[in-house]
Parts: C-alpha cells; structure tokens; sequence
C-alpha cells in the first residue's frame, strides 16, 4: 500500500473517529436532559402528594390538564417555563433557574475589577 493510499485512510479512521466521539458527546446531553426532567418530575410529584392533591387538583390550580401534569410528572416531555411557574405557585413553591458554570471563566482583557 503506498504511503497516500496509508494517508487517506488514516484520515477516514480519524473523521470515523471524531463521528463517534460527537455521537458520544450528544448522547452525554441528552443523558443530562433526561436525569434533569426527571429529578423535576420526583419533585413536582412529591410537592404534589405533600399537599394531598390529585393530578386534576393541581392541573385545575395552574390552568392546564391533569394529562399535561401526568406527562410532566412521568419525565415524558420536558416542561415549558411557564408552566413549571404556575405549578410552583399553585403548589406553593419558590422556583429556581440557576446557571452555574461548569468550568472557570476568565476575564478578557486583564481587567481584574467588574464594572
């Protein structure tokens, strides 16, 4: 085999490669979204049964539909802002959105102070 022949083919491994390894990273994602929406739904679900409330209590409470609360509550679908407020206020709940980062950040330009 001649060395360019060799070449190609090393490339074709390597986009091979870097294929799998972005699948990988989606799928990562995507395993986060999941465990996200689902300790979401335990909490909506324990916050619920706290109250002594049914599915079509707390859905008469924020304006939707007891399905939409069991789709909710069974990780199902991930829930719109909105309604994950109304639930909260309906349930008596603070809701929090927090961004965190994951990795530090520096600032650009040397500047040391905020402004």
């Amino acid at each position: 085999m001649s060395e360019r022949a060799r070449g190609r083919k090393r490339d074709r491994a390597a986009k091979a490669l870097e294929r799998l390894r972005e699948k990988a990273l989606e799928r990562a994602a995507v395993d986060e979204f999941e465990a996200y929406y689902a300790e979401l739904a335990r909490k909506v679900t324990e916050q619920r049964l706290a109250r002594e409330l049914s599915q079509a209590e707390l859905a008469e409470l924020c304006g939707t539909t007891q399905s939409a609360i069991a789709r909710l509550e069974s990780g199902e679908r991930p829930p719109r802002i909105d309604t994950l407020l109304r639930i909260a206020n309906a349930l008596d709940c603070e809701l929090e959105v927090e961004l965190r980062p994951r990795t530090s950040t520096k600032k650009r330009g040397g500047d040391e102070h905020p402004s």
